[in-house]
């Protein structure tokens, strides 16, 4: 199924009512020049056609690409979704792409040199192309690197520091990452309890907290900007900054829980966490909107 050289990569794939979108991110796993994978097709009650689109690729490659659905073909949020991915994968490796966005060619193949040549990381992350020319032909791309010096590794808690959301370097994309299966399990996947907002930067704080992470330079994936995404539309109805909160508090009982001596982490939070005053969320949400206005474009962090 896998070896040293040749390991199986689980690509996970969790999706709701994306049947404009997901067969082209089907197709971008099947180009892929790494020839040992497999894709997992998890469905979250979807409505659309994107279910019939997805049995029919599973049932075109049946060796290659799984379809599932939870129970009864419930909707059970993506955490949920995820960690039900993670749980059928049979990979060493796994990587996350959504629905909605795509793989270049050499996404597999690159991750998996990088990961054989720096074997202590827990994580490879690479940067990820911000994609607005799949709809709006005015605009270009934008490749948003990772905010933190490319092509070395990093320890805790470097990149806590460092990335966002306590620090002001941009967070890696979830689409951009490889990470042992093994280590999934260790830290509990996905914190179901974060629905939307954060569900990406939970998973990623515990491993920044307690794993060597590779930060790599090279760009294969491309995450598609829509309008309608979670970001925007927790900036629009002012929401963000409630969910920021939460997280901020999970944080800090992370690190009490899980006896991580890390001070200087510690009152970063408590730093943010004491500008969460209201009248400082007024501030901070109406600078968004006016910043949203100059740019014409969404922000670059998720």
């Amino acid at each position: 199924m896998s070896n040293s050289f040749n390991p199986l990569v689980s690509v996970t794939t969790c999706f709701l009512n994306l049947e404009e979108y997901i067969g082209e991110m089907i197709e971008s796993v099947l180009a892929q020049d790494y020839p040992n994978w497999e894709l997992i097709l998890l469905d979250d009650g979807s409505t659309d056609n994107s279910t019939v689109i997805a049995k029919d690729y599973a049932q075109r490659y049946p060796d290659k690409i799984f379809y599932h659905d939870h129970p009864g073909h419930q909707n059970l949020g993506l955490s949920a979704s995820r960690n039900a991915a993670i749980k059928l994968a049979n990979g060493e490796f796994i990587t996350f792409l959504d629905g909605d966005d795509v793989f270049l060619p050499q996404y597999l193949s690159h991750q998996i040199y990088l990961q054989q040549n720096n074997p202590e990381a827990g994580l490879i992350c690479e940067a990820t192309e911000y994609w607005y020319t799949w709809t709006e032909q005015d605009k270009e791309n934008v490749v948003v690197q990772v905010g933190a010096a490319p092509n070395q590794m990093y320890y805790p808690p470097q990149l806590s520091l460092q990335l966002y959301p306590l620090g002001n370097g941009a967070s890696p994309c979830v689409c951009a990452l490889l990470i042992r299966k093994s280590l999934l399990e260790k830290y509990g996947m996905f914190n179901a309890a974060f629905k939307g907002m954060y569900e990406d930067q939970v998973l990623m704080t515990k491993i920044f907290l307690n794993e060597p992470v590779y930060i790599s330079a090279t760009c294969n994936n491309r995450y598609r900007q829509r309008a309608d995404s979670m970001l925007h539309s927790s900036h629009a109805t002012g929401g963000y900054q409630r969910i920021r909160k939460r997280f901020l508090r999970w944080m800090l009982s992370y690190l009490q829980e899980e006896n991580l001596n890390f001070p200087e982490v510690k009152q970063l939070v408590e730093e943010n966490l004491a500008y969460s005053r209201p009248f400082y969320l007024l501030v901070k949400d109406y600078l968004w909107k006016v910043k949203k206005r100059m740019q014409g474009k969404k922000v670059l962090f998720h």
